[in-house]
């Protein structure tokens, strides 16, 4: 679908591209590989409006809320007294962008639950964000649903977005171009670049 950004003013969030996803940790995403070239691209030509989010797990199982408490005793060696804090940081061609890019730390799935982001961008009068990263049936499905609720036009650069599993990932695409077609735009990245060249 064709993206006008004539008379929008947008910010690039990208979702958790962190190592502890990139390598060959339990929580691996094995496409991640093959779209950082893309996120990359898009992150590199508009850094000053890119936000990297990371997701940070609690200090230890008991110090999260409610049914997370259980997934991370489950997960606990995911939890910040056991993990190595180096694959908590972004993957090494996006960590080099920031500075001018943004770094938001999150405890959950969304981007805009617990975190300053939403006022982040009021005071930047973004309207739009494209959205790009992992995983499409995860944290990126959460931060898309929350950016339609508070409003924002969201771009979605499918080549650009990577899960661990085909089937949900595919479904997720066919739900926003059926049930969100007038919030959610469906594109690529070849696209998308070419129309939004204002850095």
């Amino acid at each position: 679908m064709n993206v006008d950004f004539s008379n929008r003013r947008a910010a690039h969030l990208c979702i958790d591209m962190q190592r502890m996803f990139a390598e060959q940790t339990e929580w691996h995403t094995p496409w991640m590989a093959s779209v950082l070239p893309v996120v990359t691209e898009i992150a590199g030509r508009h850094a000053a409006r890119t936000i990297f989010t990371r997701f940070i797990p609690p200090e230890r199982p008991e110090d999260a809320p409610g049914a997370w408490r259980g997934y991370f005793e489950r997960w606990r060696r995911f939890t910040r007294s056991e993990i190595d804090p180096e694959l908590l940081e972004l993957v090494g061609p996006l960590r080099d962008l920031v500075p001018p890019a943004t770094l938001c730390d999150k405890p959950g799935l969304s981007a805009f639950e617990r975190t300053d982001l939403y006022s982040f961008l009021l005071a930047r009068r973004v309207d739009t964000v494209v959205v790009t990263g992992a995983e499409t049936d995860v944290c990126v499905l959460a931060t898309v649903l929350s950016a339609v609720d508070h409003g924002f036009l969201v771009v979605l650069p499918k080549d650009a977005l990577c899960s661990s599993a085909d089937e949900t990932h595919d479904a997720l695409l066919t739900l926003y171009a059926k049930r969100f077609a007038k919030q959610v735009i469906l594109t690529d990245a070849e696209h998308l670049l070419s129309r939004w060249t204002a850095a």
